[in-house]
């Protein structure tokens, strides 16, 4: 690894591919979804070896220990030598990713409207629903 003494956040997330461009890693950090030791950062703050991160995307949220710095994006097998994952982090999204299957297909609300075959399915439950039981 390229031994960078100073590195952005920015761009140290995005070299451990966290994220896929610097520009949504950096739209992370400024919405909060990054925090380093509990605290808000900024996308310009320099990460040291062995900072603890708390990195949420999506359903997911890692808590990170820095191991090496990098400004180069290289290949996902040297990306995962920048950081460590928590043994308690990995407990906690395996868990709710269990939960999440558990819960079922039909427990996430889409982001889409639904297509016709969906709006097909839709009113043929509701009229089943809605309909006297006949027996």
């Amino acid at each position: 690894m390229a031994d960078d003494s100073k590195v952005r956040l920015d761009k140290w997330l995005w070299a451990a591919r966290f994220f896929k461009t610097r520009g949504l890693a950096k739209a992370a950090i400024e919405g909060g979804k990054v925090q380093c030791g509990g605290d808000r950062c900024k996308p310009s703050k320099e990460p040291r070896v062995g900072e603890e991160l708390q990195i949420r995307q999506g359903f997911e949220e890692r808590t990170v220990v820095v191991r090496e710095l990098s400004g180069q994006r290289r290949a996902a097998a040297e990306a995962q030598l920048l950081y460590e994952e928590t043994a308690d982090s990995i407990v906690r999204r395996e868990e709710a990713a269990a939960k999440r299957k558990a819960m079922g297909p039909g427990s996430l609300i889409s982001e889409h409207r639904p297509n016709k075959k969906q709006r097909r399915q839709i009113h043929q439950f509701r009229n089943a629903r809605n309909s006297p039981q006949e027996g």
